[in-house]
């Protein structure tokens, strides 16, 4: 990390990294250029409470008020972090390649976004959209209002396809025998609310959540319950048997 700051505050490396990053060398264009430069990239969370005004804004409407110019800018961001994780979005994803792959029936449904919550220290931070509203977009928006594809076709991704593609047993389906965690939805409200400058919006429309059997959620409101564990598929090493351990 301390040698990340002193690369950064170095002027001869921040030229021949910005010289990389606008023009990359061979195939590898960078996020940057895929997401179309500065307008392209929304600084998503920062650490620092003195940047806390930054969160939810385009790197090309920071670069416009500081005068400077962008890529500049997020060196200086980063500084100002002290080299702490500073999350971004890129919008580099293509909406025709989203719709073909949920359209696909072997592809399931998956969401890389932390759990987070809108109030508590991590209400403070911002956060990408898909923490709150992965699933429910999909059967709202490209289910119901779409009809991209049929409800229990985007169900089966969620939940049995997902589970089988993981390798988690006993998992995914209705079934005796099997653990019992079960969403009750309503197909015709429930919705996504959570949008990139206002990320810490609950979905609406999800009326019961269970987890092992036991209520976690009750009408849109979380109970005390806490019956939910860690899974991992037959793959997974825990860590004192992994290479190098």
């Amino acid at each position: 990390m301390d040698s990340l700051l002193i690369r950064l505050r170095d002027p001869a490396t921040r030229v021949r990294l910005r010289a990389e990053i606008l023009h990359p060398a061979g195939d590898v264009e960078g996020f940057y250029r895929e997401a179309g430069g500065a307008e392209g990239v929304l600084i998503a969370g920062v650490f620092q409470d003195s940047l806390r005004a930054l969160q939810g804004k385009r790197l090309s409407e920071i670069a416009a008020a500081r005068h400077r110019d962008p890529v500049e800018t997020m060196f200086d961001i980063l500084l100002a972090e002290g080299g702490q994780r500073t999350d971004a979005i890129y919008f580099v994803m293509s909406e025709p390649d989203v719709r073909a792959a949920l359209a696909t029936w072997w592809v399931a449904v998956n969401t890389d976004a932390n759990g987070v919550a809108p109030d508590g220290p991590y209400g403070a931070q911002s956060t990408h959209p898909r923490a709150y509203g992965t699933f429910t977009r999909i059967l709202g928006h490209y289910v119901r209002d779409l009809g991209l594809l049929r409800l229990e076709d985007a169900v089966r991704k969620m939940t049995s396809l997902a589970a089988q593609r993981v390798g988690l047993r006993g998992r995914g389906v209705l079934r005796r025998g099997m653990f019992a965690d079960i969403t009750v939805f309503d197909p015709a409200t429930v919705a996504d609310r959570a949008t990139f400058e206002q990320p810490h919006q609950p979905s609406v429309g999800v009326a019961y959540v269970f987890v092992n059997g036991q209520k976690v959620l009750d009408h849109g409101k979380l109970t005390a319950a806490r019956p939910g564990r860690g899974l991992r598929g037959p793959g997974y090493l825990p860590p004192d048997r992994r290479a190098g351990r």
